[in-house]
């Protein structure tokens, strides 16, 4: 999940080798795409939806995208946020947290916040949010294995209902 164009799909690429299955969510022309990425041995489904700015829909995209949330309830989440404007994405995150679903932040475009002189404190984030933050550069690679690694740390009981709905996929 994320605002449109903060790198949610070189994130989805960079997980699941970009191995991805194109889908029309039904009655609809907005796409969304499904991959899977090994964990633990096991294939999990990562889906990437389109972008959004809030759990509020305005635009097909965006419904596509809540109701995609709404219909993985034991997921994990991954929030996709742009460095460079925190406070855009941070506002969906919280929006997601609020509704009780386990997530990991990735701080995408990490270089580019660095460029502009922006500096985040991710311990800090961590800390206000109650929620693994992981600072990332998604077109380089640069922060995905810690992102793996938090998601595998995330609410360590949805993620054993994830691996066991993924059951016989080795």
């Amino acid at each position: 999940m994320g605002n449109p164009n903060v790198g949610k799909s070189a994130v989805f690429n960079r997980l699941t080798g970009a191995k991805v299955i194109e889908s029309n969510y039904p009655g609809t022309t907005v796409d969304y795409t499904k991959g899977y990425m090994r964990l633990e041995g096991k294939e999990i489904e990562i889906i990437d939806v389109p972008g959004t700015f809030s759990l509020e829909p305005k635009d097909k995209a965006e419904e596509v995208a809540v109701k995609i949330l709404r219909e993985n309830k034991d997921s994990v989440i991954i929030c996709v946020v742009d460095s460079t404007k925190l406070e855009r994405g941070l506002y969906l995150a919280i929006e997601i947290i609020e509704e009780g679903y386990p997530v990991v932040i990735a701080l995408n475009m990490w270089d580019i916040a660095k460029d502009k002189n922006i500096w985040i404190d991710v311990e800090k984030l961590e800390n206000i949010l109650g929620v693994p933050v992981v600072p990332t550069i998604a077109v380089s690679g640069e922060g995905i294995k810690e992102l793996i690694s938090k998601i595998k740390e995330t609410s360590p009981v949805d993620i054993k209902k994830i691996l066991e709905r993924a059951g016989g996929k080795k």
